[in-house]
């Protein structure tokens, strides 16, 4: 089975390439990036390439979360709704660890009752010892 391939729009970007060391947001071009996905349900592939991923001390979480709200500076109403975990083997799920590569989160802008969520981002929640941290990029393919 070969990589996955969705066409890039620089308007769906969700992060760019950049070390992430601490839990936060994702940004593009040191800014923070929320997408605002318009009135109605929106589906779609979060594609992200990992070109580095520290699993050093054997404790290593790094759960790439898609989040959506009706906020549009995510100041409230925040629903993590598809997550990627990635890490060491010995902390997540599963006993292989998951490193660098490319992943495919399916997405989809509501929660749990139903409701459309209009704005959506990324945000990283790191856990363990990290030195170096994690590496990636991302976008969005609408289906």
């Amino acid at each position: 089975m070969g990589k996955m391939h969705k066409t890039f729009d620089a308007n769906l970007e969700m992060k760019d390439a950049g070390l992430v060391a601490s839990s936060a947001a994702a940004t593009v071009d040191s800014a923070a990036r929320i997408l605002d996905l318009g009135l109605g349900l929106v589906e779609g592939d979060v594609i992200i390439d990992v070109s580095a991923c520290e699993v050093a001390s054997g404790d290593e979480v790094y759960n790439i979360g898609f989040q959506v709200s009706s906020s549009a500076s995510f100041a409230s109403d925040i629903y993590e709704v598809a997550t990627l975990i990635l890490g060491d083997a010995a902390a997540i799920p599963g006993d292989v660890d998951m490193v660098e590569g490319r992943y495919v989160l399916p997405v989809k802008n509501i929660i749990f009752n139903g409701t459309e969520k209009r704005y959506a981002r990324l945000y990283t929640t790191i856990a363990g010892t990290i030195a170096t941290g994690i590496n990636y990029s991302a976008y969005l393919a609408k289906k």
